[in-house]
């Protein structure tokens, strides 16, 4: 080798050890790396809504489920409370660990965004489940019950319930920016006005706090007395309009919708409380969340929306729907 050629080569080798060390990382080691691939790991994390509550425990079932079967890890971190000011720290603390995907119900669709982008920015994949951003570029896969069929579910329902009596009709929703009930009042406003003999007088924010439907249910039959009918929008908040007409002594006289198909609202169904569920298939969404958030570690095919069944329970068909019933636990 002439000595040109040497001094040409000893370059060509500086110039690569400088792109590599550039880069954050030894020749032959992605940035960031820590000596193992990314597909090396199979650490999922499920952020939920809120803790103990059995709609997410049951996508939480599905999603564990799907994750072992898959070879994959799941694990669980929920907020105490369903708003973004618990969720942010659990999202942000997660990022030292960095698992492979996380799949997450943000808590609202705009203040969630910058805490969920920095997973996205650390290389972590995104997948919404049950709720969603308003920003579509954070998120590979949202999968969710199709939330505004779901409001004009409960609107038809509930027509059907009442029959041809006039009266008033009311949403109880939960907290203002949440996507999927925002959707389900949206459903509903559009499907009842189909019904000339039910008028309905708006929705009520309860801070998805059972108590405050309660009091909200109270004061509106004081306010309204023509009240024939109530969709509730959550678990949360139907748990609490049933406490409310059970308290006014208008249980059964007020037409009783909720969303969802906890443990206790099943209950609710079976004694007359409620007048009928419409529930989700939260396992499914867990699974599907799952499936797609591997799907986008692999090179899989990612699918942008997944819409899931929603079902009307009534006391009639109660039996035949019960594999619709949210679980307590796995």
């Amino acid at each position: 080798m002439t000595d040109s050629r040497r001094i040409a080569g000893l370059a060509a080798l500086a110039a690569v050890s400088l792109l590599a060390t550039a880069c954050g990382g030894q020749v032959g080691q992605s940035a960031g790396s820590t000596g193992s691939s990314s597909s090396d790991n199979k650490s999922l994390v499920l952020i939920p809504g809120v803790s103990a509550e059995p709609f997410y425990i049951s996508m939480q079932c599905g999603a564990e489920a799907e994750a072992k079967a898959k070879g994959y890890t799941l694990k669980t971190q929920a907020p105490q409370n369903f708003n973004p000011a618990d969720q942010t720290p659990i999202v942000t603390g997660i990022l030292a660990n960095k698992p492979a995907a996380v799949l997450i119900a943000p808590t609202d669709d705009k203040a969630m965004a910058a805490p969920m982008k920095q997973l996205k920015d650390a290389g972590v994949k995104v997948v919404e489940v049950d709720t969603s951003l308003q920003d579509t570029s954070v998120a590979e896969s949202s999968i969710s019950s199709n939330n505004e069929q779901g409001g004009k579910l409960a609107a038809d329902t509930l027509a059907k319930l009442v029959g041809d009596k006039k009266g008033s009709v009311l949403v109880l929703n939960t907290i203002a920016g949440t996507s999927t009930t925002d959707a389900r009042e949206k459903g509903f406003k559009e499907e009842i006005a189909k019904y000339p003999n039910l008028s309905y007088v708006g929705q009520q924010y309860t801070n998805n706090d059972a108590a405050q439907s309660a009091q909200k249910v109270t004061a509106t039959l004081s306010s309204t007395p023509d009240l024939v009918g109530i969709f509730a929008t959550n678990l949360n908040t139907g748990e609490g309009a049933a406490t409310g007409l059970r308290t006014a002594g208008k249980t059964g006289a007020v037409n009783l919708v909720g969303f969802d198909a906890s443990p206790k609202e099943v209950s609710d169904l079976k004694d007359g409380s409620f007048q009928a569920l419409i529930a989700q298939d939260p396992a499914t969404i867990g699974k599907d969340g799952v499936d797609q958030a591997i799907a986008s570690l692999t090179g899989g095919s990612v699918t942008r929306t997944i819409s899931t069944d929603l079902v009307s329970i009534t006391k009639d068909n109660m039996d035949q729907q019960s594999k619709y019933f949210y679980k307590s636990s796995c």
